[in-house]
Parts: C-alpha cells; sequence; structure tokens
C-alpha cells in the first residue's frame, strides 16, 4: 500500500498542495475508510478480511478496485459497509474521516452514503443517519481542537438499482435540520436511469431540496439526459462521460476547434458542476473510449471549454488517494498551477449545497488560503 507523503507540493517543489484549502463534493463514506479501523470493526463482529495486516487489506482495496469496471469496482464495498452495520461502526467512520478530510486541507466536505445499505443489525433508517451525524460532529469538535476548522454535509443516497427512493428521500428531508444537505442516486448506472426514481426526485423539488446524481460514469448521454431532466440535478456525480457530446473538429499546434452538441452546452450554460474523479474515472473504466491513462481524462478538454469542473476523490481507499494526491496527479499531466487549483475550489464552493452566503464566506476563504500559499 501506498504511503502517502505528509504534504503534497506542485510538481518543481512549489506551492504545499495538502496546506491549500479545500473542497470535497463528491467522496462516500464507505469508500474511505482507514484499513485498520476495518480490521478492528470486523474483529468485533468477527466478520473475515482478506487480509489481517492494514498495509496489505490496503493493497487488497488498490488491487481489486483497478479492474477497469464499475461492476467489479464496486464489489469491494462489501467489506466496508460489512463493518458500518452499527452506531458504534458508522460513528467512528465519520468521525474519522471528518479527520482525514482536515488532515488533507479540506475546509468544507459534502459525504454520500446510502443508509439502506446499514441496516442488517438492527438499526432503523433515522438510527444510521443520527449515527453518522454522532461521528460528523465528534470529528469536527476533534478538528477544532486541533487548531484547525472544518464543515461537513451529509448527501443522503438511494441505490439506484432499489425500488426505495421516495423512502430516502423523504428520510433526507426529514433530517435536513439534523446535517444532510442533499440528496443522491448511486450505484449500477446502466439499465437503471433516474426516471426510476421520479416519485423521488418529484418529492424533493416540492421540498425545495437540493439533488445531484450519478451520471455519465458507467453510462453515457441519456444518463446525463436523465440526472438534469428526471432528477432534476443541480450537479453531475462524475459526469466525465458528457465529452461525448463534444466533437473535436480539427487542432493545430496551438488550438483544438470543437462543437458541443445540445446537452452539454446546456450543462455548460448552466454551471452545472461536474463532479470529476480522476483516478477512479481511470479505475472503473469511465474514460476507456479516449484512453487508459491520466492524460487522456478530458479533464482539461472540459477545462479549458468553462466547463464548471471540480476535482473529487471519489473513494479515497479504492483509489488510494486524496484530494491533494488528485490535484498533484492534475498538475504533473496537465501543468496546472495555483492559478488552475484556485478556480476548481471556487467551482466547488459555488457548486455546494450551501445557502449562497455560507458559499460567498467558503470563496473568500479559499481566496485568502491561495494569497497566502
Amino acid at each position: 500500500m501506498t504511503t502517502f507523503p505528509d504534504d503534497f507540493v506542485l510538481p518543481g517543489g512549489g506551492a504545499n498542495i495538502t496546506a491549500l484549502p479545500k473542497i470535497s463534493l463528491h467522496d462516500h463514506l464507505d469508500g474511505g475508510l482507514r484499513p485498520q479501523s476495518i480490521i478492528e470493526l470486523a474483529g468485533a463482529i468477527d466478520l473475515d478480511l482478506p487480509e489481517t495486516d492494514a498495509d496489505a487489506l490496503g493493497d487488497w482495496f488498490a488491487a481489486k478496485s483497478d479492474s477497469g469496471s464499475l461492476v467489479e469496482y464496486l464489489k469491494t464495498f462489501d467489506v466496508t459497509i460489512a463493518v458500518m452495520q452499527t452506531t458504534e461502526g458508522l460513528a467512528r467512520v465519520a468521525r474519522e474521516f471528518v479527520e482525514d478530510l482536515a488532515a488533507d486541507g479540506v475546509i468544507y466536505g459534502e459525504v454520500r452514503w446510502a443508509p439502506e445499505q446499514h441496516l442488517t443489525r438492527g438499526l432503523s433508517l433515522d438510527d444510521t443517519v443520527e449515527a453518522v451525524q454522532q461521528g460528523i460532529a465528534e470529528g469536527i469538535d476533534i478538528v477544532k481542537h486541533s487548531g484547525r476548522r472544518i464543515r461537513i454535509g451529509q448527501l443522503v443516497t438511494a441505490m439506484r438499482h432499489a425500488d426505495r427512493g421516495l423512502e430516502i428521500a423523504q428520510l433526507a428531508v426529514r433530517h435536513r435540520n439534523n446535517g444532510v444537505v442533499g440528496f443522491d442516486i448511486a450505484g449500477a448506472e446502466a439499465g437503471f436511469p433516474a426516471g426510476n426514481h421520479r416519485e423521488a426526485f418529484d418529492y424533493l423539488a416540492r421540498h425545495y431540496f437540493p439533488t445531484t446524481v450519478h451520471a455519465g460514469e458507467a453510462d453515457g448521454l441519456e444518463s446525463i439526459r436523465g440526472a438534469l431532466f428526471d432528477g432534476r440535478a443541480l450537479r453531475l456525480g462524475h459526469g466525465v462521460r458528457l465529452a461525448e457530446d463534444i466533437t473535436v473538429d480539427r487542432q493545430d499546434d496551438e488550438n483544438t476547434y470543437v462543437e458541443l452538441g445540445r446537452l452539454s452546452q446546456w450543462v455548460k450554460d448552466r454551471e452545472i458542476a461536474l463532479e470529476l474523479s480522476p483516478s477512479s474515472n481511470l479505475q472503473t473504466g469511465a474514460i476507456e473510449q479516449w484512453g487508459d491513462e491520466l492524460i487522456d481524462h478530458p479533464f482539461d478538454l472540459l477545462y479549458q471549454l468553462g466547463f464548471r469542473v471540480t476535482v473529487n476523490t471519489d473513494n479515497r481507499l479504492m483509489s488510494n488517494t486524496s484530494l491533494s494526491r488528485e490535484l498533484a496527479l492534475l498538475a504533473e499531466t496537465f501543468d496546472y498551477d495555483l492559478t488552475d487549483f484556485e478556480v476548481f475550489q471556487l467551482n466547488a464552493a459555488a457548486a455546494s449545497f450551501l445557502p449562497i452566503e455560507d458559499r460567498e464566506d467558503l470563496a473568500d476563504e479559499i481566496s485568502a488560503g491561495f494569497e497566502k500559499a
């Protein structure tokens, strides 16, 4: 298992990326566990693990996740979800999740997870949300006592292949004053369109509750259309395959000339944020039509065309990554600098599911932090 350095820096020994203020919008709770915590939580419930050493277990997750298939990638979650079936397990994972984000320089994070997957040991849906919020509050307090500050919101997620969308939407709204800031659908994308949960999205719209939808990862443009027009998504979870709607007409030594389709033009004009996750997109095969290396990722194309791109980790355990590492990889690949990094963070601030006054405060905090870098 790769050990992260204490700090990531810009290529060439530049600014400390880890110290920069950052925002995390697409980060799964069940994809961000510490391997040692999995081992300890598994021991408490007599769960057999593929490895019992923390480094070896981390390597196992990374190897299993690097398959080029979202379906295979998702199988690793059977292990993490299994140790998140009790109040103690959920609270611990959430607490450590917050601590790890803060250690990576994150000042605001939205953590997404699916309560319906955490009911096998007697918890109710409401119990699970309360347990996660308990852990988040504990993590925020620990961070505060260390002299730092972080704010966290929950994104309650429904599984798109299940039929509990309305029930989970009602759960999210019920806890909007208990840490829940938005709604998501996740899971197997192809064959399970957002329209299957239209009743849930109608309910959320009537209650003025924001949504993000996984789309354009394991399925293409129709999935994105469904997210926008059935799901009323304000952000696209991944959304990388929106690049299928962009035609490259020609290139010369200095410029690339492209034509946007109606869908991609709509997303750009409406400033609908793309929750791009570079390492994860490589692992799951989301960009396979363009290539299998980071340089092939359409991230830079979307950025240069003015889309509201954001940088995310998706699942830090499975991708053995952090937000600082993702930024460092992008800088190395596309020659980005601090100015680009600041744009990505300001994009994320503007797209967060916070009141506008809080979004403006986040933007000010980001700009102030980058001025000091």
